[in-house]
């Protein structure tokens, strides 16, 4: 981080930060009964929606693979909110705890703190398992800080972000969809909102300063973030809870048009900004269509 301490943009954040923020231990009623017969996400958004494996489900089996496809989503955010902790953790280590960029980066951790509590209640609240995502990912997560930095580990957390948040947005404004589900997605969104104008406001700002070998490094490396948590977002063992064998659920999934053009239209937004900033370097387009970011 630069050592200016001012910062219009941060400076206009904090204030959005001190006018609307929510606790979840408060601003949530977690004890409200779940209302029978509603989904957890938007059908036409699951994985195997169009299948032929999808039409044999009951209306029964779909509610109820709409939870755990939405609990798998949620505690994958939860590992990624934290593995941004960190590299936030890291950029604010040496910055000038004057500056109001720092300032809100701090704020920010605090914020993703909260969003993480949220969705480990909110977990506990539904009665799911915090699936998060596969071993390996889990432990290369671990890595990831240490490997980046700069624009490179601002546009990884657009992408862990604003995918997340088109999906989302649309959710908080379904009456279809269940209740705590919506309060859940509605509170992320309002915060997140920030977190999504600070990073995009660090990619422009850095971008145009990055070598040409910092440059291939972080669009090599974005790349590889991308593909990973998209192909995160539901884990195999989702599948198993309605019957269905994990593996067999999951390449049917991973093939299916629907579910590959959903993944392409939640990163409708992110993908253009960060082809227009450089991160996107045409030797890993193969990559970026197996995430199915890219079509």
């Amino acid at each position: 981080m630069t050592t200016e301490l001012n910062h219009p943009v941060s400076a206009r954040l904090l204030r959005s930060t001190a006018k609307q923020s929510y606790d979840p231990e408060v601003d949530i009623d977690w004890e409200a009964e779940r209302v029978p017969g509603l989904y957890a996400m938007r059908p036409e958004r699951m994985s195997l929606y169009g299948t032929k494996t999808w039409d044999r489900l009951s209306e029964e089996q779909r509610i109820l693979l709409s939870e755990h496809e939405t609990a798998s989503i949620a505690s994958v955010g939860l590992w990624f909110e934290i593995v941004l902790m960190k590299v936030l953790l890291r950029e604010v280590y040496s910055a000038d705890p004057r500056a109001e960029r720092t300032q809100f980066a701090l704020t920010e951790i605090g914020d993703e703190t909260r969003h993480s509590v949220m969705f480990g209640k909110s977990l506990a609240a539904m009665g799911m398992p915090a699936y998060g995502p596969r071993k390996l990912v889990y432990e290369l997560g671990r890595l990831f800080p240490l490997l980046t930095g700069g624009p490179g580990a601002y546009a990884a957390i657009l992408l862990g972000e604003e995918p997340a948040d088109r999906w989302q947005r649309e959710v908080m404004n379904d009456e279809s969809i269940q209740p705590l589900v919506r309060m859940v997605m509605r509170i992320h969104v309002l915060e997140e909102a920030r977190h999504v104008t600070f990073a995009r406001e660090e990619v422009i700002a850095r971008a145009p300063r990055m070598s040409k070998a910092e440059r291939a490094w972080q669009q090599f490396l974005i790349a590889q973030v991308a593909y990973v948590t998209m192909r995160s977002l539901v884990h195999p063992q989702v599948y198993a809870s309605v019957g269905l064998d994990p593996m067999e659920a999951r390449r049917e999934a991973l093939g299916n048009p629907n579910y590959r053009e959903t993944i392409a239209w939640m990163g409708e937004k992110v993908m253009p900004f960060l082809q227009e900033h450089g991160m996107v370097g045409k030797a890993h387009h193969k990559v970026w269509r197996g995430s199915f970011l890219m079509r």
